[in-house]
């Protein structure tokens, strides 16, 4: 019993280490539970698409002198707002035109990365540095995501009855458009906060891995909330301890911890579940 409890407890002398947990647990629970309305929307590309979308303004934002996380979000939402504006001016289709923006914008900032002298290591902005983080990283990460997490739970009726069926909200008299750009805001902020756990490329899975989890778990979207958190702020915990003792990439092993729970739910979900399902049909 006391190896059990010092597999966990050892990590967690290392001040890094609790640095590491903490902004762990803070970017999974606002991606927790931002993901159940990209879920719920149909919205996990577009995730994907501002995720790469940053990279050009990281890079910008370095050369400028400007903090990373601002240059982060201005690409991002940058990002989201020409996808919207190419969507309703053309034929073409919102997940080509999501495809387009994000592979465009990425081979940009690739570009502008390789032509600049910089310390920043491509890896670390890629696939995140959790174990890197400073207090002011910490700190930062903390405004951020607890900002994001308390808009999206006071408007979070407004957000899902938008998400579920737009032209009802429009006609009840919610604001539509704001509620569009305004969850486009709040995803941008999400993934500048998660920028330092586990970068531009895992961030998606964060996005998506909770929220898809416990929609096979329930058909509540309350419950799905807190089912999303729950799984989501538990990868963090496992996949943190686990990357120490594994001494392999923190951010990879807690989407790896995620892709578990939505494995299982897949298989196991008492409704929704495969084996449940072929369990419940007559032979």
């Amino acid at each position: 019993m006391s190896t059990v409890i010092d597999w966990f407890v050892v990590p967690l002398s290392y001040p890094f280490m609790q640095r590491a947990l903490i902004v762990s647990l803070l970017v999974a629970a606002v991606c927790a539970v931002l993901s159940c309305y990209l879920v719920l929307k149909g919205w996990s590309l577009m995730g994907d698409a501002i995720s790469h979308a940053v990279l050009p303004g990281i890079v910008l934002a370095y050369v400028v002198g400007l903090p990373l996380a601002v240059g982060a979000f201005a690409a991002g939402l940058s990002c989201a707002l020409f996808t919207g504006y190419l969507k309703e001016n053309s034929r073409v289709k919102e997940d080509t035109v999501m495809g387009i923006v994000f592979s465009g914008m990425f081979g940009l900032g690739l570009v502008i990365f390789s032509k600049v002298e910089t310390d920043q290591h491509l890896l670390h902005i890629l696939f995140g540095n959790v174990l890197g983080v400073t207090v002011g990283d910490l700190v930062e990460t903390a405004i951020v995501a607890g900002g994001t997490l308390l808009v999206v739970l006071v408007k979070r009726r407004d957000l899902l009855l938008y998400c579920f069926d737009p032209n009802h909200a429009r006609t009840i008299g919610l604001p539509v458009r704001v509620l569009h750009y305004g969850l486009l805001v709040l995803l941008s902020l999400t993934i500048v906060a998660s920028l330092k756990a586990v970068g531009i490329i895992l961030v998606i899975a964060m996005l998506i891995a909770p929220g898809a989890t416990a929609f096979l778990l329930t058909d509540s979207f309350e419950r799905m909330l807190v089912i999303a958190t729950v799984v989501a702020t538990t990868s963090a915990a496992i996949g943190t301890i686990v990357s120490f003792h594994l001494d392999g990439a923190t951010g990879a092993c807690i989407v790896l911890t995620q892709a578990t729970f939505f494995i299982v739910a897949f298989l196991f979900a008492p409704k929704h579940g495969v084996l449940r399902k072929r369990a419940l049909t007559p032979a």
